[in-house]
């Protein structure tokens, strides 16, 4: 196969009939044009175009190649369309956990939305890392220390863990340190375990006695400021609750966390670029809980 480069040179003489035109058209010089012929000629062992002076037309062998090329560069071009055509027109695919999406980024999406009324958005609410794959998920906003070797990482903001709890739960100050709380009931958002891992990290190793109600992470908060049991989760998203009285802290987590935007590594469709740039934004915005947003 020779190479396509020389392919495409001979295509666009052919089409535009003169080496100066095939230049312009392909944005080289006229003698980056010329070799790239010449060089066909060489690799195809035939002559393809005859030059008398400055004219040149094809041979017999020229313009048998130049139907077919017409033709595959054609196919070529539709293939191409087709396939952009698909990723351009595909939904926006993001993934976060439920208790993010309900209590930080569904409120704001009205902005994201004003500005970009031609982007779909699918956003899946799931407590599972969902894997960023071509076709698939564009983007992630995950909790954590921001280590995901291979991906884009941007962190969003800080959002230490904290174990939180409405008042009325505690029956005053919470004494006997963190293996007092086992006996409490607790909350965990399903398929999660994050209230014995985050009491594993304080060095308790009683199991939890009082029971665990497994929910949606959406409904974690209402279940905590309604009194149903301890919590764990960023303080980022009870900051509010905390402020007004809603929810106490009982516990903090030392670990630098926070949430980030997690992207694949290369060159990010139009509609991924502006979702990354809004919500960039929203993170850096000035509004209530200035210090909680911060990057």
């Amino acid at each position: 196969m020779p190479p396509l480069s020389a392919l495409r040179a001979f295509a666009a003489l052919a089409e535009s009939g003169s080496v100066v035109a095939a230049a312009a058209r392909l944005g080289v010089t006229h003698a980056a044009v010329s070799q790239q012929i010449r060089a066909l000629e060489k690799a195809l062992d035939l002559p393809l175009v005859s030059r008398s002076g400055r004219q040149i037309e094809l041979t017999e062998d020229g313009r048998q190649l130049a139907l077919g090329l017409s033709h595959g560069f054609a196919e070529i071009m539709r293939s191409v369309s087709g396939v952009t055509e698909a990723q351009r027109d595909r939904p926006l695919q993001v993934t976060t956990t439920a208790m993010f999406a309900s209590t930080w980024l569904v409120p704001r999406l009205g902005s994201f939305r004003l500005a970009h009324p031609g982007v779909d958005l699918v956003l899946d609410p799931s407590p599972v890392q969902r894997p960023l794959e071509p076709g698939g998920f564009d983007a992630a906003i995950r909790h954590g220390t921001g280590d995901w070797p291979g991906l884009e990482v941007h962190k969003l903001m800080d959002a230490p863990l904290v174990v939180v709890a409405a008042p009325a739960l505690l029956k005053g100050p919470p004494g006997g340190g963190a293996d007092a709380l086992t006996g409490l009931p607790w909350l965990s958002e399903l398929e999660q375990n994050e209230a014995s891992l985050f009491l594993s990290r304080q060095g308790v190793a009683t199991a939890l006695s009082g029971g665990v109600i497994h929910l949606p992470g959406n409904l974690v908060l209402d279940a905590a400021r309604n009194g149903h049991g301890l919590a764990v989760v960023t303080e980022v998203l009870v900051a509010n609750d905390i402020a007004s009285g809603n929810l106490r802290v009982v516990l903090r987590d030392q670990v630098d966390r926070g949430y980030y935007l997690v992207t694949r590594q290369g060159v990010h469709r139009p509609p991924l670029r502006a979702f990354c740039r809004w919500l960039r934004s929203e993170a850096n915005a000035p509004g209530p809980n200035v210090a909680a947003r911060r990057v």
